[in-house]
């Protein structure tokens, strides 16, 4: 009991009990529990969560020596952990980098903010655009020829686009075969889209270390997932084996889809305006007329 009394009164004496809660703890609390949720969801699916755990185990070890008092072992602990803390970033970089990258791809300010006014009837992509690329689609999985396009939404591809061959041609069916006919200098790799054209060639992606994806599952389709966690593009894949296409986005993977199931996928980055918003844009415009 002693020893409790005195491990209490050292590391437990600095919590400060509030004698009311006001509205503003309340929502602070909230906002904490929130953050909190986010950021647990966040390290569970990544390689973070093994770390923690071995943090937390390294957290009670320590969490018993304060309480039997053995000196050493805490002098120890407290020298060590402001390098620890900067070991923790240099370890964690590539997960940290990415948890930035997908806050950064929310587009808070164009919620709230909405500059984009003069957004297209048509979408992102044009019905031309999208049919082309869905009919070479299955055209290449009748023969098993693997492919891989990355559509691009919001987020810029530049940096993968720098890794491949640029192409800068209109879209159509007979060229994004053509790149991904076998034993041609372009057709390992990527494509990426951007509007109507197709910007780039053999452009490397990063492969999604999410352990949930099935053993089956190659590279092609690591690559797909994996930029779709890294970005806000949808990506449509042809596996080389079973000639089956299917969408990448947002970190999921929709497999063996259908030609009207690949369009309802792409239509969810489409961005076009509902019936109601045609309907005001028609009737304004008169208005100015």
């Amino acid at each position: 009991m002693e020893r409790f009394t005195a491990f209490a009164d050292k590391y437990l004496s600095a919590v400060h009990i509030p004698n009311y809660i006001k509205a503003t703890d309340i929502v602070e609390i909230l906002i904490i529990s929130f953050l909190v949720y986010q950021i647990m969801v966040w390290i569970k699916n990544t390689r973070a969560w093994a770390f923690l755990k071995g943090v937390l185990v390294i957290l009670v070890f320590i969490g018993v020596a304060a309480f039997f008092h053995m000196s050493t072992i805490l002098w120890i602990a407290e020298n060590v952990i402001s390098v620890a803390a900067i070991a923790v970033v240099i370890i964690m970089q590539p997960e940290l980098r990415k948890a930035l990258e997908q806050l950064g791809s929310k587009n808070f300010l164009n919620t709230v903010l909405p500059f984009e006014t003069t957004r297209k009837d048509s979408g992102r992509y044009t019905d031309r655009t999208v049919n082309e690329i869905v009919r070479a689609c299955f055209e290449m999985g009748r023969v098993r020829t693997g492919a891989l396009i990355v559509m691009e939404q919001t987020n810029s591809l530049a940096e993968y686009e720098r890794t491949g061959i640029a192409v800068d041609g209109l879209v159509t069916s007979q060229l994004l075969i053509n790149i991904f006919e076998h034993n041609t200098p372009l057709h390992d790799g990527a494509v990426i889209v951007r509007g109507e054209r197709v910007t780039s060639a053999t452009c490397y992606l990063p492969l999604s270390d999410n352990r949930d994806l099935s053993k089956e599952l190659g590279t092609r389709h690591r690559a797909a997932v994996g930029i779709s966690e890294a970005t806000d593009s949808l990506t449509l894949v042809v596996s080389e084996e079973t000639g089956y296409v299917s969408v990448a986005y947002k970190g999921e993977l929709y497999r063996d889809l259908d030609p009207d199931g690949v369009k309802e996928k792409i239509a969810m980055i489409q961005d076009k305006p509902s019936g109601e918003e045609k309907k005001h844009r028609v009737r304004k415009g008169k208005a100015k007329a």
